[in-house]
Formats: structure tokens, C-alpha cells, sequence
């Protein structure tokens, strides 16, 4: 049987992807009783699961509100699109230059599980086929740190990354972006790598534009104040 901790991290992980696909947006107030009973557990679990959230930033908890999912205004979306391109970055570069030619391979399934997925015309796939693209870059780093803090904060962007996959035309242009990423990979050029990386991910002009139209979609209207006794 699962013990209580386990429990607690698939419950942390299926709330977290039921966040990332939108199911929970964000401002929605996270009522721990719901919750228990719509996962048929105990609300210990799921108190420990929200908790696991909270330390990530993913749901916040507020007085008279209790948990919500956390929101992230346009300035700080800009933000932390900025530091997770650097990381993106740094993250290729070491993998330019550390990459075996077995993790060679293993990128370019990857790359081409995103080309499936866009011929598709499916974002919902690519989405997740993306995330494994990203991934391997990470552990190409042979960083365990970096690609910790990458993994930290790609997880927190994941609703607005998926979010923006539904903009017209961006899964064309993120798999062209992935293929020039690829090829200075394999080349071993470090330098190039950050640059296409950086620039695959930054947020700026109508890529931010298109995003920030895109923001109802995602979140909800205000909810009322919950009071405690």
C-alpha cells in the first residue's frame, strides 16, 4: 500500500498537471474537503500535497482564502520568462560541449517525437513532447543544479508555455526553433546553443503580445473571500 508520503507526491504531481492542463486555473480557490473527496483520501494527504505546491509556488495560501492557485501578473510573466531563458541557456551550453552520442540520440527522438506531434497539428502532444525535448537538453548539462533550478522554474511556467503553443502558427516555429538548437548541439557550439535557446524562449514583442491576449483564457474571475471561524 502507499504510504502517506507517497500519497501526498502523486496527489502533489496529478494537481500539479491538472494546473498545468488548466483543469485548475489560476485564482481558483483549492478547498482541501473537495479535493479529499474527489481523490478519495483523507484531506491529510492532500494538506501535505498543497503544502509540496506551495513551497514550489504553484498554489498559494491566503488569509481569509485559503489555497489558491498562484497567479503571476504580465511584468512578473516577463520576469521569469527572462531568468528561465538563462537558465535554458546556460543548460545548452554545457550540453553543446557535454552530450554524449548516446544523449545525441536520445535528443533527436525527442526532436522528432515534436515533429509528430506538430504534423498532428496537436498541442496538447507537443506539449508534453516538448517538455521532454527541454528535459534532455537539462540532463545533456550534466549539471545537476542547474538543471534542478531549470526543472524548478519550468514547472511554475508550464500553464502559460502551454498556453502558448495555442497561438497560431507557434508550434511550426518552436519546432523550427528546436531544429536549429539541435544542429548547434550536435556541432558543439556552446555559444550558438545559448543564443538559440535564449531567443526560443524570451517573451518580447508579438510573442508577448499574443500571450498576454491570451491570459483570460487561463485565469478566472475573482472568487469571494472565504471566512474561517
Amino acid at each position: 500500500m502507499l504510504t502517506t508520503k507517497n500519497r501526498s507526491e502523486t496527489l502533489r504531481e496529478t494537481i500539479e498537471e491538472m494546473i498545468a492542463v488548466g483543469e485548475l486555473r489560476p485564482g481558483q480557490h483549492l478547498d482541501e474537503t473537495d479535493l479529499a473527496i474527489q481523490f478519495g483520501v483523507s484531506r491529510t494527504p492532500i494538506r501535505e500535497a498543497l503544502i509540496q505546491l506551495a513551497s514550489m509556488g504553484i498554489v498559494v495560501t491566503r488569509p481569509r482564502r485559503g489555497t489558491v492557485v498562484a497567479e503571476i501578473g504580465p511584468q512578473q510573466l516577463v520576469e521569469m520568462f527572462e531568468v528561465m531563458a538563462e537558465f535554458e541557456a546556460m543548460c545548452g551550453r554545457l550540453a553543446a560541449r557535454r552530450m554524449s552520442s548516446e544523449e545525441h540520440v536520445g535528443l533527436l527522438a525527442a526532436h522528432q517525437a515534436c515533429m509528430e506531434a506538430r504534423d498532428a497539428h496537436d498541442p496538447d502532444t507537443y506539449f508534453y513532447k516538448n517538455e521532454a525535448f527541454h528535459d534532455a537538453i537539462y540532463e545533456g548539462s550534466h549539471n545537476a543544479f542547474l538543471a534542478a533550478q531549470a526543472r524548478s522554474l519550468h514547472r511554475r511556467l508550464r500553464p502559460y508555455r502551454r498556453l502558448q503553443l495555442r497561438v497560431r502558427d507557434r508550434l511550426n516555429v518552436s519546432y523550427q526553433e528546436h531544429d536549429s538548437v539541435v544542429q548547434a548541439i550536435i556541432a558543439g557550439d556552446g555559444e550558438l546553443t545559448a543564443e538559440r535557446l535564449r531567443q526560443h524562449i524570451t517573451i518580447q514583442g508579438q510573442r508577448f503580445a499574443d500571450l498576454i491576449a491570451s491570459l483570460p483564457q487561463l485565469t478566472i474571475k475573482p472568487e469571494p473571500i472565504y471566512k474561517y471561524n
